[in-house]
């Protein structure tokens, strides 16, 4: 069996990363970084407590250190901020070959009239390649629930999508919808 150390140290370089991105998308760099050093921290006082996958259980403790930081409010700006600034033009290069293609501002525009809620779940599976049980243990529900939580988020997304100002210009196709909710 490992030591403690060793357990610790596999276990930080393993998911550092992630932790930390997860805490970039609700939190300034500054903000992230220190939300992921804290949740290291606690993971070391607590390493009898992490099960496997460790990774939801550390972006549920990273998810505490956030809600005790910021406001629902300010974190939902933060996070289409960073959306805005990782979309650059090569994604657009990139979405401009596929067939049936949402406008930018269209999609910013869906994203940031999302709740905290529903971006909060999209971006866990979408984003940080959470599988949906693994999501609920990190958001601290059932499986089951939050299967209907992805779902009307999906539904959501994909609602806001086809109403978005760009809609009249530009249908968006069901596949499309659903592809982009994904």
């Amino acid at each position: 069996m490992d030591d403690p150390e060793s357990r610790f140290t596999r276990l930080y370089d393993q998911n550092y990363r992630r932790v930390l991105a997860y805490a970039l998308t609700h939190a300034e760099p500054h903000t992230a970084e220190d939300i992921a050093s804290e949740t290291f921290l606690i993971a070391w006082r607590r390493l009898g407590d992490i099960g496997e996958p460790p990774l939801p259980w550390l972006l549920g403790v990273a998810r505490n250190l956030l809600h005790k930081q910021r406001s629902h409010g300010h974190r939902r700006r933060v996070l289409a901020e960073r959306i805005a600034e990782l979309t650059g033009p090569a994604d657009l290069a990139a979405w401009d070959v596929a067939e049936h293609v949402v406008e930018r501002e269209t999609a910013l525009a869906a994203v940031a009239g999302l709740s905290e809620r529903d971006l909060e779940v999209l971006s866990l599976v979408n984003w940080h390649g959470l599988d949906p049980r693994q999501a609920a243990k990190v958001v601290g529900c059932s499986s089951a629930a939050f299967f209907v939580r992805l779902h009307r988020a999906r539904k959501r997304l994909a609602k806001a999508l086809e109403n978005g100002p760009a809609a009249a210009q530009r249908p968006v196709s069901a596949k499309v919808a659903r592809e982009a909710a994904r």
